[in-house]
């Protein structure tokens, strides 16, 4: 029985997503829903990776496109395009709830703590500041990200005020 307490500390849940043709992860944990792509409400002078911001029950979120954030090709929106909402934790911040936006949800995966690689460092080309590891599985490798380090702490505070905008009505 202790046995089996120690391996499920060793293993954690990662949501997969597909981003221009690669497998991305998150910390399910950091997970809070899933929603098909809608349109967002745009708001001006604001960085071109955020794409605007979503009703929420009542609450504003912002959405990041991360295929803006991460410098790869631009791609429309389909009907498989979604949004994950996340909850992450900043040092200033206790927690913030913003929205990603992905091509398509893959998968959950039980991914054992050994076996999460180190980011690469592939110097000044790669920017893998985002990147908490690498994972290899089924013969893809799956890029897995630190949520919590998507934004700096000034962009936090940037669209905190953007979210302090107000509830839609």
């Amino acid at each position: 029985m202790k046995v089996d307490a120690v391996n499920s500390k060793q293993i954690e849940q990662f949501l997969t997503f597909e981003l221009a043709n690669e497998v991305y992860g998150v910390e399910i944990l950091k997970v809070q829903e899933i929603r098909g792509w809608e349109p967002v409400r745009v708001i001006p002078n604001t960085p071109s990776f955020i794409k605007g911001v979503l009703n929420l029950r009542g609450s504003v979120i912002p959405i990041v496109d991360l295929r803006e954030r991460f410098s790869l090709e631009h791609s429309d929106y389909t009907q498989k395009t979604v949004v994950i909402v996340l909850c992450i934790k900043h040092r200033r911040h206790e927690s913030f709830v913003m929205g990603i936006v992905a091509d398509a949800v893959s998968d959950v995966l039980d991914i054992k703590v050994e076996e999460i690689k180190k980011a690469p460092n592939f110097g000044t080309q790669l920017d893998t500041r985002y990147m908490r590891g690498m994972h290899v599985y089924k013969q893809n490798m799956i890029m897995l990200l630190d949520v919590d380090k998507l934004l700096n702490p000034d962009e936090v505070d940037d669209i905190e005020a953007i979210s302090d905008i107000g509830s839609f009505e």
